[in-house]
């Protein structure tokens, strides 16, 4: 009996007819990509700290991990720009060392006619009605309560005479810079009435991001939104995210993390970082937090690279996000530097909206410390993982229990046997495939550089070798007009 029978017993003889069903020429593949997002909450949420949990809506989020937490947050920000990828939570507690950033309104003077005023904390609009005659200590209590009394707040507020200490709910780093504005939109201020502002600073002692990690465990999620910056949690991130990248994991993920400072702040810090699995995107002075705006970006990218890994994602919209005032707004020049510095960039249109100009991983420098842009675009690790993923798909489908014999071998047709030259064959068929998908091309050098063959020390170990030329993409167009007169 030549044919291999997975379940069928070749000493059978009861009468009838058995047919059995096989999948490894089915060929149907669906993959359901995955976001982690971690993030402090406050102990009034119900989830525990370093389990992964499925999130699906924002009041959920809010129940989980407390109202005005950090994690909620996140994943209302997260959910606002994108609620077809598969979504997963991490919850973290503050670090019991660390200290809580606060900043401060001051009321500088009082105002002579009633009005609202439109204040932003953190890119959050709120109203402040004030009226004629109030005095300065009165409108700095009325801010302080309206700020309370919005809960999805990550700060609090208290008032002392004429000035208002606004306070983070959570401990660390992330909620230095945290924007307190009036007016984002020009909107009037009661006639009289002066506010100054001094945004968040002082906070300390960020969580051990080590904790989500290893709550990650071998499951595979796709992208990561990391809303910490402070060098030891970026070790431990690019640490794990190369580990999960290679051959003996392959379950690779990209994470997301943003950066607010200045123009030389954000060149300085991209400098020092060299991952192709992190992507940082500036915020320069966004009113947007930058542990919202590392969920925005993963948002917009992972709905995009799950449907094509190999397409720009210039031009999409990061929803949710407040650009910065006109004349704090980077160059082009000023941005092109930035993209030499592993930092992700964005442009803003005459709405206001803004957009992804580059995503670029932090990779910049190789082995040796000499310039190198083979992981440069976020799609070159995107494009290689799913190349990865349908190559293993193949081979597990196609031949999950089969014998390995060497080119040549007469063996009886339907026999759970492949051979290197049969493994070739649908190595080259997978590669046409994929370059109809539009992720590669050159099919002919690819097929002439292809080698697939039996281990010499091995004979149960089948290895190939093969140079998926990866699909560029169309990022720079330039002319040259020479008039005549």
């Amino acid at each position: 009996m030549a044919i291999s029978f997975d379940n069928i017993p070749a000493t059978l003889r009861n009468p009838g007819t058995y047919i059995e069903f096989n999948n490894e020429l089915a060929g149907a593949s669906s993959t359901m990509f995955k976001v982690a997002i971690a993030g402090q909450r406050l102990n009034t949420g119900t989830q525990a700290a370093g389990i992964p949990v499925r999130v699906t809506d924002p009041t959920q989020a809010t129940a989980l991990f407390g109202q005005g937490s950090m994690l909620a947050g996140q994943c209302a920000a997260f959910l606002n720009a994108n609620t077809d990828t598969e979504m997963w939570a991490i919850a973290l507690d503050d670090n019991a060392s660390g200290t809580a950033a606060a900043g401060s309104i001051t009321v500088a003077t009082a105002p002579i006619s009633a009005g609202t005023v439109a204040l932003y904390v953190g890119g959050t609009r709120l109203s402040v009605g004030v009226s004629a005659g109030d005095s300065v200590a009165t409108v700095a209590s009325s801010i302080a309560a309206q700020i309370n009394a919005a809960l999805d707040l990550p700060v609090t507020a208290s008032a002392a005479d004429a000035v208002v200490t606004v306070t983070a709910r959570h401990k660390g780093e992330v909620f230095n810079g945290l924007d307190l504005r009036a007016s984002f939109y020009d909107e009037a201020m009661p006639s009289g009435l002066t506010l100054s502002f001094a945004n968040l600073s002082g906070g300390a002692g960020n969580p051990d991001v080590s904790v989500a990690l290893d709550a990650m465990g071998d499951e595979w999620f796709n992208w990561m939104v990391c809303p910490f910056t402070d060098t030891a949690n970026l070790v431990s991130l690019e640490t794990e995210l190369g580990d999960r990248f290679g051959p003996m994991r392959q379950i690779g993920c990209r994470a997301f993390i943003a950066f607010a400072g200045t123009h030389g702040e954000t060149g300085t810090f991209g400098s020092k970082r060299n991952s192709p699995h992190v992507s940082c995107m500036a915020t320069g002075t966004s009113p947007t937090p930058t542990y919202l705006v590392s969920a925005i970006n993963a948002a917009v990218a992972a709905k995009a690279l799950a449907i094509d890994p190999a397409r720009p994602l210039q031009t999409l919209v990061l929803k949710g996000m407040l650009a910065p005032s006109r004349h704090q707004r980077w160059s082009q020049s000023e941005r092109n530097l930035l993209l030499f510095d592993g930092i992700s960039t964005f442009t803003v249109g005459s709405d206001g909206t803004c957009r992804i100009e580059r995503q670029i991983t932090m990779y910049q420098n190789n082995a040796s410390g000499l310039s190198d842009a083979s992981y440069l675009d976020i799609c070159t690790p995107e494009t290689l993982e799913r190349i990865r993923y349908e190559q293993r798909l193949m081979i597990s489908q196609h031949y999950p229990r089969h014998k390995l014999a060497s080119d040549g071998t007469q063996y009886g047709a339907g026999q759970a046997i492949v051979t290197p030259q049969i493994i070739r064959g649908q190595l080259l068929s997978l590669y046409r495939s994929m370059e109809q998908k539009g992720w590669v091309e050159d099919f002919d050098t690819y097929t002439e550089k292809l080698i697939v063959e039996r281990d010499a020390d091995d004979a149960n170990r089948l290895n190939w070798r093969d140079t998926p030329n990866l699909v560029n993409q169309l990022r720079v167009s330039a002319g040259k007009q020479q008039f005549i007169i």
